[in-house]
């Protein structure tokens, strides 16, 4: 019975897929996530179903945590991080960007070009591993990372909270946060993670369409969205409220870059980066971890053809989809995307 179910269920899927009748899918997706038609996914895919953008985990403590924050985000923006004193976190993850710097790849010290593209940090607490390889475990771990690294901002941590002690300013900012003005590397990477736990996608179209004002996507959007679900089989990896699966695949970009398995040693994880989510995807080119994809309809094209090289995942197939369904997916993911957060740069300390 089951099997009989499912495939019926299947066969709808398809019809409302070929027919695109746009009043008959926004009829179906008006009504609660819950009672969508089920995706088309691979077999032993753990799916959730797409959703609201999710509030950040420490939004209820922020008050509490204000001193931490405002600590965090002042290191965030200063270029006295680096050694060169010209590079700060925020040089790579700028909010008028939505936390990227737009380019192929991140420009650091003495104008070093880095391995690979700088991904925006908004929604970052949602990610069990950080970086592209995830060979970060937190955004504190990963904190160190850039700060260290020669080709970034050059800095030996230990010359680096010598710098910040000197500075009486700072030490009124530790003391605020932590209750001392001592000053070490676990207070200063706390800060910064707390800071950036706070940094949240602004809610998109496709957020207010779900919390009830129907005519916020256009039927092209909504074809998209059921696009996105079925034919197109996005769902396998983008899906949840952050539309990424939190996992690494091999699909056919990493060229020499052999990502995941710098951190697992395992063969089989060889060419695999993390799944990027797509909330403000079309804010944030340009795209993958060699930021070589700039058109994101050519990008769709090679994924519609499965013409990409490599040992590719087995997840990635055929789909054939016509010139109207990349528009309609392309447009489904301008509806996701939100504008930029405003943010006012701290004063910094003296």
């Amino acid at each position: 019975m089951k099997k009989i179910i499912a495939a019926i269920s299947i066969l709808f899927l398809l019809v409302l897929t070929f027919s695109f009748s746009s009043e008959s899918l926004r009829s179906i997706y008006s009504k609660p996530p819950e009672q969508w038609p089920k995706p088309f996914v691979d077999d032993g895919v753990e799916w959730t179903e797409l959703g609201i953008l999710p509030l950040s985990p420490i939004e209820e403590h922020k008050d509490s945590l204000y001193q931490i924050i405002e600590l965090g985000k002042t290191l965030f923006f200063d270029t006295r991080l680096s050694s060169s004193g010209k590079i700060s976190c925020a040089t790579c993850h700028q909010p008028a960007l939505n936390w990227t710097d737009g380019k192929e790849k991140s420009i650091g010290h003495n104008g070093a070009i880095n391995k690979r593209n700088s991904p925006t940090i908004a929604n970052s607490w949602f990610y069990k591993k950080l970086f592209w390889d995830g060979r970060a475990k937190d955004l504190q771990d990963q904190a160190f990372a850039p700060i260290n690294s020669e080709s970034e901002m050059n800095s030996e941590m230990h010359d680096l909270v010598m710098k910040l002690r000197k500075i009486d300013g700072y030490r009124q900012l530790f003391k605020k946060a932590f209750g001392s003005e001592m000053i070490n590397p676990e207070m200063l990477t706390k800060a910064i993670a707390t800071f950036e736990k706070t940094i949240v996608s602004q809610k998109s179209r496709f957020d207010d369409f779900l919390e009830g004002d129907k005519k916020a996507l256009t039927n092209s959007e909504i074809r998209g969205l059921h696009l996105f679900r079925t034919k197109a089989r996005c769902m396998n990896c983008h899906h949840g409220a952050l539309f990424t699966d939190n996992q690494f695949h091999n699909i056919g970009f990493s060229g020499n870059d052999a990502g995941y398995f710098f951190v697992s040693h395992q063969d089989v994880d060889s060419g695999k980066f993390k799944t990027p989510s797509l909330r403000d995807v079309m804010k944030t080119g340009p795209w993958m971890h060699d930021g070589k994809q700039t058109n994101m309809e050519e990008l769709i094209n090679l994924f519609s053809d499965a013409s990409m090289e490599g040992n590719k995942s087995d997840m990635i197939k055929p789909i054939r989809l016509t010139t109207k369904e990349k528009k309609d997916l392309v447009a489904f993911l301008h509806a996701i995307s939100a504008s930029a957060t405003r943010v006012q740069e701290p004063i910094f300390p003296e």
